[in-house]
């Protein structure tokens, strides 16, 4: 199995909206991330929903694995990473997909049925001309364990 490699970030702001992040990847990438799901759902961020001006004072934690607020808040660059993905569309790599029909044997036409898609569809995916949207992303994970059985 391939080793996985962890997303580092080189910088990040606050964004104009609130709860939003403004992040710039070790690779050049740059992601706008709402983290307001995750602010207004967990207790440890508390104080980042009460106050604007903490949000504010974000900064990249060590080695660009996370990011940090005073009073020990932070976030893991990794649960960033997915956030940006999903937040653009993309919840699977387009080589993960091509490497899902091919451990499953299916010709192009086999999978966009298998998955209730067009064959065109199936090959923008595995091009990476069209993001691929979660439940598509849900969908192979949910034929594997089938497969599984």
């Amino acid at each position: 199995m391939p080793r996985k490699t962890l997303p580092r970030i080189a910088s990040v702001a606050a964004g104009k909206k609130p709860l939003t992040l403004l992040i710039r990847w070790e690779k050049g990438r740059e992601s706008r991330v709402d983290v307001s799901g995750l602010v207004e759902t967990f207790r440890v961020y508390e104080p980042l929903r009460r106050s604007p001006e903490l949000f504010g004072r974000v900064q990249v934690g060590d080695y660009g694995t996370d990011v940090c607020w005073p009073d020990e808040i932070d976030m893991a660059a990794d649960t960033l990473w997915r956030l940006a993905q999903e937040q653009s569309g993309q919840t699977m790599s387009p080589d993960a997909f091509k490497h899902w029909r091919e451990r499953k044997a299916y010709t192009l036409d086999v999978a966009a049925a298998a998955l209730g898609l067009s064959r065109r569809m199936v090959a923008y995916y595995e091009q990476g001309a069209k993001p691929i949207p979660r439940v598509v992303a849900l969908a192979t994970h949910a034929l594997d364990s089938l497969s599984m059985k």
